[in-house]
């Protein structure tokens, strides 16, 4: 096989593999992502506006009241509101972030024999910024169709979003690219953090190479932990710019102004406006669905890559 050939072939299945690991991650942690940006677009005790323009007044006071308000007044499968753009762009997304990873390390070597901890971080941060600048629109539509408050039944469809976004904000920075800096910001950060943590600590840690039971059950906790803990550790990082992101693609406090507009900019505000703790809104779902979410990505890609490694060897 010629070294063209199999650089195709390995693309191939890096693509193959990062698209299956997203869309597994996705329609398992949705509903965890959509509490945590209700949280984070949660100012003060005033909701924020749907996009009908309707107002719901309560106030999320935890991850179980806000499923449990959200399960009485919207319904059991509004826990995956605005999951059909992540689903949409989650294969490519994915396939782009775990191929332009596997690409940017040649990169990053700096002569070395083998990548190192720095080799893996910034392969992360540059596949985290190429994924950013793909998924941002699919972000926008995701954020809008989260923050509407009304039942499911009354929810306008994924596509009526979209239209109605590009009709009244347009395509540009204020529109249907609003917060590109901000998503930008938040997934190069993050993947920084995930791949240069996992690949550094996986390497540190021994192997389980046998084919026993007890090894392989072994090999998969250990690739769990050290996923779920790098997931983990990344959302702790890059919440801050997750919740500026929130501000400037989710609905305005006030109807024709827009207050968050860059990203550095509605840090400050959220900061001096209702104090640190409110850039960390949302830490705990984020957690809770990244950490293990994290995990499920990391794992579901090694053995996806291996299986078509074995199945289709060179």
């Amino acid at each position: 096989m010629s070294d063209g050939t199999k650089l195709l072939k390995q693309a191939a299945m890096q693509i193959a593999a990062g698209g299956s690991a997203g869309f597994v991650e996705v329609c398992i942690m949705h509903p965890l992502d959509l509490v945590k940006t209700r949280f984070q677009l949660q100012g003060t005790r005033h909701a924020a506006p749907s996009l009908a323009g309707s107002v719901q007044h309560y106030h999320y006071t935890g991850i179980l009241d806000c499923m449990r308000t959200m399960y009485r007044h919207e319904g059991f499968f509004s826990f995956w509101k605005g999951v059909i753009p992540p689903i949409l762009v989650e294969t490519p997304k994915r396939a782009v972030k775990f191929f332009t990873f596997e690409q940017y390390k040649r990169f990053f070597l700096f002569g070395a024999p083998a990548p190192t901890p720095i080799t893996f971080s910034l392969a992360g941060l540059c596949a985290g910024i190429t994924e950013a600048i793909l998924v941002n629109p699919f972000e926008v539509v995701k954020v809008t169709l989260q923050s509407n408050r009304a039942h499911l039944k009354e929810t306008p469809s994924t596509w009526s979003v979209t239209k109605e976004i590009i009709r009244t904000q347009g395509l540009g920075l204020r529109g249907l690219n609003k917060g590109v800096t901000a998503t930008i910001a938040r997934n190069g950060v993050f993947n920084m953090v995930y791949f240069g943590f996992y690949h550094s600590v996986k390497g540190l840690l021994p192997e389980f190479h046998s084919h026993e039971l007890q090894d392989s059950v072994q090999e998969f906790l250990r690739k769990v932990g050290i996923g779920f803990v790098s997931g983990t550790l990344a959302s702790c990082v890059n919440i801050p710019f997750d919740v500026a992101k929130s501000r400037i693609q989710g609905p305005q406090p006030e109807p024709g102004v827009i207050k968050y507009r860059t990203t550095l900019a509605s840090m400050v505000i959220v900061y001096k406006e209702e104090g640190w703790r409110a850039l960390y809104k949302g830490l705990l779902p984020k957690v809770l669905r990244l950490g293990p979410g994290g995990a499920i990505m990391l794992v579901v890609y090694d053995y996806s890559y291996n299986y078509l490694s074995t199945r289709f060897p060179d």
